[in-house]
C-alpha cells in the first residue's frame, strides 16, 4: 500500500509513519514544518519507501499530485493547540477549512479513501459525560477565539460528510481525546509535555485553574493502532468515531504523577488562565469519550494507562538532554 499522510512530520503523524513503514508500506508525507519537525522523521530519510514533501496543504496542486499516486490518505495537517488558535486565529481557521477542502477535493477526484482527524473539542461545553458521537455540540460565543478551532473542525466534519454524500468520498472521521506521548512538544500549550519540561528544569509546575478539571489521555501508539484498524474496516467509512482512553485523571493528579516520576523539587502552583491567555479562553470540567463505537467496529481499546504514558514520555524528554 502507498499511504499519504498530511502533517506526517507532526507528533501523531510521525508515529503513524513509523508504524506503516515498519509494516513494509510506502509512505508519502506533506508537511510545512509549521508545527511538525524534520527531527520526527529524519530517521526515515534514507528509506526508499519514504517520500517527504515540504509543502502546505493550501497548495492545491501538490495535494492533488500526491493524492493521485496514493492508495489511502490520512489527513492530520491542522492548526495545533489552544495557544496557536488564540495567537493565530485567522491562519488556524484557514488551514483547517481550506486545507481540508483541498484534501477532500483531491481524494474524491481520484477516488481515494480518507481518514480525517477531528477533535474532542467539537463537543464544546456539553456537560453530558461520556461524550457520544451523536451528542449535541455546545460551543461558546464567537467573541471567544478559543471556539474558532472547535467550529472549524466541526465544519470540516460537515464538509467531509457532504463530500461522502454528493461525491461518494470514502471518509472516516475520528475525534481524538488528548493524544500524548514521545515527540509531543510543549510549544503549543499541550499540558503533559509542559508539565514534564517544567519538572525536568525544577521550575514550578503551573496548573491553569484549580486542577480539578479532568481529561482522558491516550498514548499515541494506541491512537495509531486505532487509525490502522479503522482504515481496514469497511464499516467505518461514513462514520464519526471517538478515539480515546476512559481513564479519567484530574490535571492536579497529572501534575503530581509527573512530579513523582521525575522526583523533582518543582512546586505545583495554580495560575489564572486569563493571566496566560489574555483573550478568548474557556475551559471544560470533564472530557470523557464513549468508545463503544470504536470497540464495535474494531474490537480495539487503548491499552496504555496514565502511569505508563507518563513514564515513556518522561524517558523520551530525558533522552533529549
Amino acid at each position: 500500500m502507498h499511504y499519504l499522510i498530511t502533517g506526517g512530520a507532526g507528533f501523531i503523524g510521525s508515529h503513524l509513519v513509523d508504524f506503516l513503514l515498519a509494516a513494509g508500506n510506502e509512505v508519502s508525507v506533506i508537511d510545512d514544518f509549521s508545527t511538525g519537525s524534520i527531527e520526527n522523521v529524519k530517521h526515515h530519510l534514507k528509506n526508499l519507501k519514504f517520500h517527504l514533501f515540504i509543502e502546505n496543504i493550501l497548495n492545491r496542486d501538490v495535494v492533488e499530485y500526491l493524492s493521485r499516486d496514493s492508495d489511502f490518505i490520512f489527513h492530520f495537517a491542522a492548526a495545533v493547540g489552544v495557544k496557536t488558535v488564540l495567537e493565530k486565529p485567522l491562519q488556524s481557521i484557514e488551514i483547517n477549512i481550506q486545507g481540508s477542502r483541498n484534501v477532500f477535493d483531491a481524494a474524491s477526484k481520484y477516488k481515494k479513501p480518507v481518514l480525517f482527524t477531528s477533535t474532542s473539542e467539537v463537543y464544546g461545553k456539553n456537560e453530558k459525560v461520556p461524550f457520544n458521537e451523536e451528542d449535541d455540540i455546545v460551543l461558546g460565543p464567537t467573541s471567544r477565539k478559543r471556539w474558532g478551532y472547535a467550529c472549524s473542525k466541526a465544519l470540516d466534519e460537515f464538509l467531509a460528510l457532504a463530500y461522502a454524500e454528493t461525491k461518494k468520498l470514502q471518509v472516516i472521521i475520528v475525534r481524538l481525546f488528548n493524544t500524548v506521548g514521545p515527540r509531543q512538544t510543549e510549544k503549543y500549550g499541550m499540558v503533559l509535555p509542559r508539565f514534564i519540561m517544567q519538572a525536568l528544569s525544577n521550575q514550578p509546575i503551573t496548573i491553569f485553574g484549580d486542577g480539578t478539571q479532568t481529561r482522558c489521555f491516550t498514548h499515541v501508539k494506541d491512537a495509531v493502532n486505532a487509525f490502522f484498524k479503522l482504515s481496514n474496516s469497511e464499516r467505518a467509512f461514513g462514520e464519526i468515531i471517538n478515539i480515546g482512553s476512559q481513564e479519567e485523571v484530574s490535571i492536579l493528579r497529572l501534575a503530581e504523577l509527573v512530579k513523582k516520576f521525575i522526583n523533582t523539587r518543582s512546586e505545583i502552583v495554580f495560575v489564572k488562565p486569563e493571566s496566560v491567555y489574555k483573550d478568548g479562553f474557556e475551559d471544560m470540567n470533564r472530557r470523557v469519550p464513549d468508545v463503544s463505537k470504536l470497540k464495535k467496529l474494531t474490537g480495539f481499546f487503548p491499552a496504555c494507562g496514565i502511569e505508563e504514558i507518563i513514564k515513556e514520555t518522561v524517558e523520551y524528554y530525558v533522552s533529549l538532554k
